[in-house]
């Protein structure tokens, strides 16, 4: 008797693409395998982070201002770093995404037994220092990894951060539920970082000795606005991670398990949008999918502000992690290509500081307006920021970016 699957049209053609498509899945994780260990560590480790930021903003005893400050003065720590990126890959060479990890986790590790406000800013500089050094190595490695295979690797990349990120929440979520504090948190996030930290070692890429081939023919135009609009994404991605859980659970109400869902559902949003985007968006033009997800992330944090209760947050979340998620992997991905390859690092830092001033912004704007009009306004805050970067700064960046192509 023949088998049943043997009269169904086209069955052979939709195995075939299946195959086909997950070969190009492996290939792709394989090529940016490096990158792709530091992203995921990236996400574990801030995670860890966000959904515990009541708990631990309890333990050192701030009010909304002062906190936002402290996490101000701790990103300060990524906005070196991301600078000094190339400076300390020629110090340190294949090591050196390795070295910033580790200083990451020691950064948590003191987090999670800091008493007092001092410490925990210290504490907080040295994770997003650590982190910073390793988000640009791991782009600039990404972008050469795009260069070398012809294929946009951005979005998978960041998209597997975002389900680690999510994953991450839920089981920091589960874990405060049990009873574990914030050390105990970070010492298994530590155990499971270190296991990944061994695929992490660079390949040797001779960079110039100084600074001279670096500024000669720097397109500053494309790579700064570039980085201004990655800065806006990451504010939206910054102000819902990192406060998410504290307005679920003082504003409407929430269990700590509830709370680890608002950064849990945006990491969901953000993982679906990346993975899809790299799927099958790949085709489509990048300036016209970034303002589509701005203007869907601007009305996702919007719904943020404005829910009745947790139902509604969860949906906002997951709405503008969709929105917010390809924005500024895009971004990145579209200065890197717009450079030549001996700019790339220095590029690719550039603009990710400017971006990665979204952790230094965020604390400041979420806190202070948080201080005076409450968590809504903040979000509604930065969902009009998204609004603006769609209908101002993209159409800008793209003419720039035809004006030099």
């Amino acid at each position: 008797m023949k088998s049943e699957n043997a009269h169904v049209p086209g069955l052979d053609g939709v195995r075939a693409t299946c195959h086909r498509l997950w070969m190009q899945l492996y290939d792709d994780l394989y090529a940016s395998r490096r990158a792709l260990a530091a992203f995921v560590v990236i996400g574990i480790g801030w995670a860890s982070f966000s959904a515990q930021m009541p708990v631990i903003k309890a333990q050192v005893g701030v009010g909304d201002g002062f906190w936002g400050a402290l996490v101000l003065v701790g990103s300060t720590g990524a906005l070196m770093a991301m600078w000094l990126a190339p400076l300390i890959y020629r110090v340190l060479g294949t090591w050196a995404m390795i070295a910033g990890i580790a200083v990451m986790l020691a950064g948590f590790l003191l987090t999670g037994v800091a008493q007092g406000p001092v410490i925990v800013g210290v504490a907080l500089f040295l994770a997003a220092m650590g982190s910073g050094v390793s988000d640009v190595l791991a782009n600039a490695e990404v972008s050469e990894a795009e260069a070398a295979s012809g294929r946009n690797l951005m979005n998978l990349n960041h998209g597997l951060f975002s389900v680690a990120y999510a994953i991450a929440a839920v089981s920091v979520g589960a874990a405060r539920e049990g009873g574990f504090g914030p050390f105990a948190v970070f010492c298994g996030m530590t155990v499971v970082v270190a296991l990944l930290m061994t695929w992490m070692r660079l390949p040797d890429r001779r960079l110039p000795q100084d600074g001279t081939d670096e500024a000669t023919g720097m397109p500053y135009g494309i790579v700064w606005v570039g980085g201004l609009v990655v800065l806006a994404a990451f504010l939206g991605e910054a102000a819902s991670e990192g406060w998410s859980a504290l307005h679920l659970e003082r504003t409407l109400g929430g269990g700590p398990a509830e709370g680890a869902l608002g950064p849990a559902l945006l990491g969901v949003g953000m993982a679906v949008g990346r993975l899809g985007a790299h799927m099958i968006g790949a085709a489509w033009p990048p300036m016209r999918v970034m303002i589509a997800a701005s203007c869907l992330a601007g009305v996702g944090l919007a719904l943020v502000g404005f829910a009745p209760n947790l139902n509604v947050a969860f949906i906002g979340f997951l709405l503008g992690g969709f929105g917010v998620s390809v924005v500024g992997p895009l971004a990145l991905g579209l200065v890197g290509q717009a450079v030549p390859a001996r700019h790339r690092l220095a590029a690719i830092s550039q603009a990710a500081a400017l971006g990665y001033a979204a952790f230094f912004l965020g604390p400041v704007v979420m806190g202070f307006v948080a201080e005076g009009f409450g968590l809504r306004a903040s979000f509604y805050v930065i969902a009009a920021i998204m609004l603006v970067v769609a209908g101002g700064l993209l159409p800008a960046w793209s003419r720039i970016l035809k004006i030099n192509g």
